[in-house]
């Protein structure tokens, strides 16, 4: 008898709480940790960044996610949801004063939806993330606008925390294996409501795997990946408790040409600056803040507002992700980048 599970049955799993272990340090090898790893519950490949056409500047964020279903890996069934992938889309249109966002979710198998292990290549239905000699390549025809993107990496993967595992909170469960791809060339093409733009930018890409990412009092992040002019990465993201105050930060600086120096949890401080309130929502996000580091002090500053993301369709959660300027002490722009922040609208289960 074939088990049929609704998303709500399948949704559910993916939240419950799971007995949390400590991930044991291990190097990272490439090319087999850019693929999936579906033994953790928990993987996302995350890219973001800036694309320009002439005088238009777009932001663009597409994220797949994989999350394994504990209660289904028994069963024999091909048709058993052994997998969930979801996918986020979105583009920010300054000229519009507009972001865009589409979402998918589906069972991984049947040739719908896949996320192999040997390299990056993961799809939903017709979108796809994949790596090819080196080169990334999305193509997401989305709803009201389309992504036909292409990144090629400038420097070597950025190994987040102690050697790519990154600590994300008091106890040694919390942590995920992470790295990043900042400073990726991008070119290809976005697609507007019918209008096509040829574009060139730069992005930054980060693939994050784990077994218990969130401490059971943390209510969500609040989180930079931000490429600066001369080449340099800068990466800084706290967690918040759901009582208010910090649980856990963390970061890197990485020059250009340099090594990555990881951000000890008493170096990183956000301070917001101006607050945005979502009328969909009725959230409160900082949409500017003061980040202190030991690479220095930095405001960010977001390019539009409203950048608030609705993925209950699929993940659950509303949240804000945007474009955002990176200022020096004196106000000087020095890059540009992402901020993201979860856990204002509702605590983040995840």
């Amino acid at each position: 008898m074939t088990l049929r599970l609704s998303r709500r049955h399948l949704l559910l799993g993916a939240l419950m709480p799971l007995p949390a272990w400590a991930l044991p340090p291990r190097g990272l090898q490439f090319p087999r940790d850019f693929g999936s790893h579906p033994d953790l519950r928990t993987e996302w490949w995350y890219i973001t960044g800036q694309a320009t056409s002439g005088a238009r500047v777009f932001g663009f964020q597409v994220t797949f996610f994989r999350s394994r279903i504990a209660e289904t890996q028994a069963m024999q069934s091909a048709f058993a949801a052994r997998q969930l992938i979801f996918a986020h889309a979105a583009m920010t249109d300054l000229a519009g004063g507009k972001l865009l966002h589409d979402q998918r979710i589906a069972r991984a198998g049947m040739g719908v939806a896949e996320a192999s292990e040997g390299d990056t290549r993961v799809h939903l239905r017709d979108w796809l993330l994949e790596r090819k000699a080196e080169e990334y390549s999305a193509r997401i025809p989305a709803s009201g606008f389309a992504l036909d993107l292409r990144f090629m990496p400038t420097q070597p993967p950025l190994l987040q925390g102690d050697a790519g595992l990154s600590r994300k909170g008091p106890e040694v469960a919390q942590a995920s294996y992470y790295y990043s791809e900042p400073q990726l060339a991008t070119s290809g093409r976005i697609t507007l409501h019918g209008q096509p733009f040829d574009v060139q930018g730069k992005a930054w890409l980060d693939h994050e795997w784990s077994e218990a990412y969130l401490h059971p009092d943390a209510a969500g992040w609040d989180w930079i990946g931000m490429n600066l002019a001369d080449g340099s990465a800068l990466m800084a993201f706290r967690m918040r408790l759901k009582t208010g105050g910090v649980l856990w930060a963390g970061g890197s600086f990485r020059a250009a040409g340099g090594v990555p120096k990881p951000f000890a949890p008493d170096e990183v401080a956000f301070e917001p600056l101006r607050v945005w309130k979502s009328t969909a929502s009725q959230a409160s996000y900082p949409v500017e803040w003061k980040v202190r580091t030991p690479a220095g002090s930095f405001v960010v500053k977001a390019l539009l507002d409203d950048q608030e993301l609705d993925s209950r369709g699929s993940t659950g959660a509303i949240y804000w992700e945007g474009l955002s300027d990176l200022l020096d002490e004196k106000g000087k722009p020095v890059g540009r980048g992402y901020l993201e922040m979860t856990g204002y609208a509702a605590a983040l289960r995840l």
